[in-house]
């Protein structure tokens, strides 16, 4: 006759058998109210697991101010990805799928990847576990819908700043501005020390300083990019003595969002509206001074697209890029 034998789990067994259990918290801007927000999230999940004693705490893993589009911005997501990876994790707890990813493909792909090694991740709002039967059906519906409200979201953004852009209301963000701040109302005020910046880049350009020539004197003389940066750039330069602010005006709507999920700004180059505004703020250039560089920039920009004239601008000499050969139309050179 076939004996069977119930073997009861040992101790040790019952020890083997516990979930390793973590915590995914997001908030998505770095308000404090937000912060507050992730606080309670933390404290709830570290009681939460720490209470059942079929779990074992696992770790926490937060990601502060962040957007739940992309993967690549959210540093402790992929970090608790690997952490599954190296088997350190069973079971993943999240507040809302919205908390977790908002771009479908992404959500479907990490928790496909999670279903291989037998990880489950438990929504607590939709009340969905990834392991369930139904779990991947459910999770593709309300991960498409969060997609969605997302894009909504996205576009009700746009709607308030093309409204803001018709009223004329500039926004710039002056932390990489160099020129000016902001009083308490928004509105942009001249920083005096860093106008003496953008004064001498304007002059010295008019003066017949090449870019590179201005960057080696800022340099040296220790002053800083509006970024904090030592190192100036052409490009910098460039955009200093194009920007219509340093007049009191302002072009809004310059670039423009056209993926909501990645975030890809380009040139607006007639896809929406653009807004002038003029006399907006106290200007640090004069208008006439301003007028003379950009035509001075266009000369220049001439000159360089000219095969036989293609050399780096100089204006250390009176005569530089002024006078020309009668017969070969080349630039006359100053030779010892």
């Amino acid at each position: 006759m076939k004996k069977i034998i119930k073997i009861e789990p040992s101790a040790v067994g019952k020890i083997l058998m516990r979930k390793r259990v973590a915590a995914y918290c997001r908030v998505s801007t770095g308000t404090d109210d937000q912060l507050v927000s992730l606080e309670a999230q933390k404290s709830h999940y570290e009681e939460y697991i720490s209470s059942n004693p079929e779990w074992e705490y696992a770790g926490l893993y937060y990601d502060e101010g962040i957007t739940g589009r992309r993967k690549d911005l959210r540093p402790m997501l992929m970090q608790m990805m690997q952490d599954c990876e190296s088997g350190m994790i069973d079971v993943i707890l999240t507040k809302s799928l919205s908390r977790f990813a908002r771009n479908t493909l992404d959500c479907l792909k990490y928790i496909r990847q999670l279903k291989e090694k037998n990880i489950a991740v438990y929504f607590e709002k939709e009340n969905i576990n990834t392991l369930d039967a139904k779990g991947e059906i459910m999770l593709t519906i309300m991960a498409s819908l969060a997609q969605q409200e997302s894009e909504s979201l996205s576009q009700n953004v746009k709607l308030g700043l093309q409204y803001r852009y018709q009223q004329g209301k500039v926004q710039v963000c002056t932390t990489r501005f160099l020129g000016y701040d902001k009083d308490e109302n928004g509105k942009l005020i001249i920083n005096k020390e860093e106008a003496e910046v953008v004064k001498r880049i304007f002059r010295e350009y008019l003066e017949g300083y090449s870019y590179n020539s201005i960057s080696k004197g800022l340099e040296a003389d220790g002053i800083k990019t509006a970024a904090g940066k030592t190192k100036w750039l052409a490009t910098t330069l460039r955009k200093i003595l194009r920007n219509e602010k340093y007049i009191g005006d302002a072009l809004l709507q310059k670039t423009v969002t056209t993926d909501f999920l990645t975030k890809k700004r380009v040139e607006n180059k007639g896809l929406v509206p653009q807004y002038y505004i003029e006399n907006d703020h106290d200007p640090i250039i004069p208008r006439d001074l301003f007028l003379r560089v950009q035509v001075e920039m266009a000369r220049r920009a001439s000159l360089e697209t000219n095969v036989l004239r293609r050399r780096q601008y100089s204006g250390k000499y009176a005569l530089t890029n002024i006078v020309f050969c009668a017969h070969c139309g080349e630039v006359y050179q100053r030779t010892q």
